[in-house]
């Protein structure tokens, strides 16, 4: 299973905030101190819905084991031939209260392969032999359901607490002329995290949002994942903005006698409209 590095994490995301600050320090010196006379521009709303494009480096491995042969961990790049592509992401938050928000979000992520196999692979207790050709998909679809309470607000950002569910479908296919095999893990997953959010000038915010958990081993099935988000917003108006930012996913799962991994880490833009 993969283990979260978070101290490289961490160096990327502090890079990633000194960008944005750094990019707009002229516009903070035009517009002068932040002051409760000069409010922030895209924090009045009920509703935020949001379509972002994600362009991540691509590392994940699946392994299945049958019959009490032990399966081997496939790398989907190196034995698949999987190439990094973009990603959509929908995201919506109903806000009730300006402390109060509740956030959904859909990632859909899928890739296909098709390629002549450089190694045997033993996949579902078969062994796929060095240059048979292979037809792969590999998928891993999350919702996410999560509520944030914003115990400190005021004009110019925020910072809260964040409970979350995920619902997590991962599965992958391989299909040959020796056979067709395929696994599939589903189950919700609990997350902890936080969120801030600060303005540096009356149109533009930076945002960084940590999300987490780590689950036990228990009856053979256990999961974990750490999710690292920093961006920047510029709000044209109130219902109005775009966003870019770097993002970093990292999660496992071990059901039974099946396992995988997948790590997402690149940037990401995106468009947001609020009511």
């Amino acid at each position: 299973m993969r283990s979260v590095y978070l101290p490289r994490a961490g160096q990327v995301a502090a890079g990633a905030l000194l960008v944005l600050l750094a990019a707009v320090a002229p516009a903070r010196a035009q517009y002068g101190r932040p002051s409760m006379e000069d409010p922030a521009i895209g924090e009045k709303y009920h509703v935020e819905a949001e379509l972002n494009f994600f362009n991540p480096d691509l590392e994940a491995t699946v392994s299945s084991e049958s019959l009490g042969i032990v399966g081997s961990e496939i790398d989907v790049k190196s034995d698949l031939g999987y190439v990094d592509k973009t990603i959509r992401e929908f995201r919506f938050v109903l806000r009730p209260g300006k402390k109060h928000k509740f956030r959904i979000a859909y990632t859909p992520v899928k890739y296909d392969g098709d390629s002549i196999l450089g190694r045997t692979i033993i996949f579902n207790g078969i062994a796929y032999t060095v240059g048979l050709p292979v037809q792969t998909q590999f998928k891993w679809n999350t919702w996410r359901f999560g509520y944030e309470y914003d115990f400190v607000y005021t004009d110019r950002g925020y910072a809260g607490f964040i409970v979350e569910a995920r619902q997590t479908d991962a599965s992958f296919e391989l299909a040959s002329p020796v056979d067709d095999e395929f696994t599939r893990a589903r189950g919700p997953i609990p997350a902890i995290g936080g969120a801030f959010r600060f303005y540096p000038v009356k149109h533009f915010a930076v945002t960084g949002e940590f999300t987490g958990f780590k689950l036990p081993e228990i009856n053979d099935y256990k999961g974990d994942f750490f999710d690292l988000d920093i961006y920047g917003t510029y709000n044209f108006t109130h219902n109005f903005g775009v966003k870019g930012g770097y993002r970093t996913l990292d999660a496992s799962y071990l059901a039974k006698h099946d396992n995988g991994s997948l790590k997402l880490k690149g940037l990401y833009f995106a468009g947001l409209v609020r009511f």
